[in-house]
């Protein structure tokens, strides 16, 4: 079996895979990639199944050192790849290209320009241990592979199935936004525990994303709160991957990956599949606006 070494980890690699939904009812969520979009294409890219585990990388900033030919794609956030040969010498790549890697060849990532997650995808899947069925890193419940670090070696696994078509692996690359990011949003279920005007305090301003905001959730700050019009208490109730929770203080906090299963305040709104992907390459600083469809 063949293996990358880690080189080099700066602000945080894990393994990420579908995730292991069905332990609901243990209080355990079902974690998986952040951005399940960008996971899925890099797996496409290599012909994996789509099951096979990635690693998500935050900021990029990983170094993977391959002993033997091993066929690599970078997507996500954009960020700079570097192809260092067996011999020193180094060929320029890019993220969303197929990479040929020799034995001794180490693949660089740097730090992206805009977005937060990048995605590294091998022909055959990462294969370390799965924990529930799944490779997938919980950091609420802190369960599965252990994040990376430097000299882990990672086996390669058998989880390839054929190859991709050219068109299939090619897709039109969306510009981040320099400005605001938008984010579909559905209302509901407890848009009624709020002021009738919330739809116009939710879209009607930008909304900053917190320093604390993790793959748990999506902080956000913002001039103008949501204001709460019914103020007793909510027993816990489930809630979902996207949904848009507000405490009492009227900013929302936008659930991803790793967010508990119950919660006690309402959700106002839920995004969209697509817009989950989008928020989980939100940074702190980035400035987002919802839009209800």
């Amino acid at each position: 079996m063949s293996t990358l070494t880690v080189e080099r980890v700066g602000f945080g690699v894990t393994t990420q895979d579908l995730g292991r939904p069905g332990f609901s009812d243990m209080g355990l969520g079902a974690a998986g990639a952040a951005d399940r979009g960008s996971a899925a294409l890099s797996n496409r890219m290599v012909g994996n199944r789509p099951d096979a585990a990635v690693l998500e990388a935050l900021l990029g900033s990983v170094s993977l050192r391959a002993d033997a030919h091993v066929v690599a794609a970078v997507t996500g956030a954009a960020c700079a790849v570097e192809v260092e040969r067996a011999d020193g010498s180094i060929r320029g790549a890019a993220a969303y290209e197929v990479l040929m890697l020799g034995p001794g060849d180490t693949v660089h990532l740097g730090v992206p320009d805009t977005g937060l997650r990048s995605y590294v995808a091998v022909r055959g899947g990462f294969a370390v241990e799965p924990v529930l069925g799944s490779r997938s890193w919980d950091s609420l419940a802190r369960l599965g592979p252990s994040p990376l670090q430097v000299g882990d070696a990672l086996p390669v696994g058998d989880q390839a199935d054929g190859w991709p078509v050219v068109d299939a692996v090619a897709p039109p690359l969306e510009p981040w936004p320099w400005e605001s990011v938008v984010l579909d949003v559905v209302p509901g279920p407890r848009d009624d525990w709020f002021d009738p005007g919330w739809r116009t305090t939710l879209t009607g301003q930008d909304h900053l994303v917190s320093p604390d905001s993790d793959r748990v959730g999506v902080r956000t700050t913002a001039a103008e709160p949501l204001v709460r019009a019914v103020t007793h208490e909510l027993p816990s109730e489930g809630v979902e991957t996207g949904s848009l929770q507000v405490p009492p203080d009227g900013f929302p906090v936008l659930f991803l990956a790793d967010h508990p299963v119950t919660g006690g305040y309402p959700v106002v709104a839920v995004l969209t599949p697509a817009s989950v992907d989008r928020a989980a390459q939100l940074r702190p600083g980035d400035t987002v606006r919802f839009r209800i469809v």
